[in-house]
């Protein structure tokens, strides 16, 4: 926790670190010897407590759960200027939603801290350095990147590292400024030897680096632990992760497919050894996996501030009705390696929800947009997910896919609530969204 300390009378600063603290702490003038600060030794200094960031103040991040300031000042300070009051976006205050300048795009916080985000991201999965040629994948890097996409995600898994060094060389040849967009990857499996995978100290050091070095950048903006690792101490990830972002190889960590009970143990973990906590959580999200995304994870968001990543809005395609005639051989569930995709699509599961499927195409069509539209615009309207990830074969599916968010602002509670009458399915501890 830091505060920043303003001397009212020598106007001299200093900034003061607590790594231990509680979270109800409640300061307003603490008294500090005036060493360093022009004071005779030993004359103690009255100085004004202003909290800059702390878990305490989280909350304080969204505009209309901000404090009155003017309550906590004292007698003789400039009045100070009122907060400016955003008219709430529905279902979406919490995440400071706005629209970009030059786009339609939307952009949120990831989870409460200051990263600003798309609302939708490309992911790399499958597609880049295997599915489709590098120059279709430059295609559909430029479109996003001109649409508003600023989130751009890969993994050293993805196309045994063929993908991460597909982005690199596309990013590189456009030469966009580094500062105008977010890459994320993650970590787990590296190579065949033992300490190639996992996420041991060694190997996120040398995992992200050799991520680095194919991606052609000095850091990723996010690096995220690609699955818990039973073999590796808690301690031992969150302090190689603090590590990696103090050596600026990255600015952010997070967590992907943890539980929401792993997340708070490395959160535990990084405020008993004052290291740095995760910051987001990647988890498959769609019309048949809900209750992680909407029951465990808008807690931790108000609680200690995480944010959600999202992939797979369409079910690896299910959702948007390719399957409902059979597997065709072009679809990625044709594809050698996915034999799991195409059981699922086959199974007696997987034709109750083609059932399903095909009721939402109807209610997509007298909206006037396509299934596939509807499901990613379902997925952004929940709480606290920051950015939904999605993946596309061409430019066609990405522009398409792009229109969701025209289709968030008609997202009625009326709307939702007849989707999940066909749905059934929803969690049944599901709370209502805060406003």
């Amino acid at each position: 926790m830091w505060f920043r300390l303003r001397g009212l009378s020598s106007g001299a600063e200093a900034d003061l670190s607590l790594s231990h603290y509680r979270s109800q702490l409640d300061l307003s003038l603490l008294r500090i010897r005036g060493v360093g600060l022009g004071q005779e030794g030993g004359v103690s200094v009255r100085m004004q407590v202003s909290i800059v960031c702390t878990e305490h103040n989280l909350k304080g991040r969204n505009s209309d759960d901000r404090p009155n300031r003017s309550s906590s000042m004292g007698a003789g300070h400039n009045k100070p200027r009122p907060y400016s009051s955003r008219p709430y976006t529905q279902g979406h205050a919490h995440m400071n939603e706005a629209t970009g300048r030059n786009s339609s795009m939307k952009y949120r916080n990831l989870g409460k801290c200051g990263l600003r985000v798309s609302c939708l991201g490309l992911g790399t999965w499958v597609t880049f350095g295997s599915q489709i040629s590098d120059e279709v994948a430059e295609s559909v890097l430029t479109v996003a990147y001109e649409n508003g996409v600023n989130l751009f995600d890969t993994a050293e898994i993805y196309s045994s590292g063929r993908a991460e060094t597909t982005l690199g060389n596309i990013i590189k040849k456009k030469g966009w400024r580094r500062s105008s967009f977010v890459i994320t990857t993650k970590i787990y499996w590296g190579g065949q030897a033992e300490t190639e995978r996992g996420l041991s100290r060694k190997h996120i050091i040398e995992g992200l680096r050799g991520s680095l070095s194919r991606l052609q950048m000095d850091y990723v903006d996010i690096v995220f632990a690609n699955r818990t690792d039973i073999n590796t101490p808690m301690e031992e990830v969150v302090r190689a992760m603090t590590f990696v972002i103090n050596q600026g190889l990255a600015m952010y960590w997070g967590t992907s497919r943890w539980s929401a009970m792993e997340i708070m143990e490395a959160y535990s973990v990084a405020r008993q050894f004052n290291l740095i906590p995760p910051v987001c959580e990647q988890a498959e999200y769609h019309y048949f996996q809900r209750d992680k995304v909407e029951v465990q994870l808008p807690e931790l968001y108000h609680k200690i501030g995480v944010g959600v990543m999202t992939w797979s809005p369409l079910a690896c395609g299910l959702i948007t009705g390719k399957y409902c005639d059979g597997v065709p051989d072009s679809s990625r569930a044709a594809l050698k390696g996915y034999e799991w995709l195409k059981e699922k699509v086959q199974c007696d599961d997987g034709r109750k929800q083609m059932m399903k499927i095909k009721e939402l195409q109807t209610l997509a069509e007298k909206l006037g947009c396509t299934a596939a539209q509807l499901a990613i615009a379902w997925c952004m309207r929940s709480e606290g997910v920051s950015c939904v990830l999605i993946g596309v074969s061409s430019t066609e599916q990405l522009l398409e896919n792009l229109g969701a968010i025209k289709i968030l602002s008609i997202l009625t509670p009326e709307l939702l609530v007849q989707m999940d009458s066909v749905l059934l399915n929803t969690p049944q501890n599901k709370k209502e969204p805060r406003r």
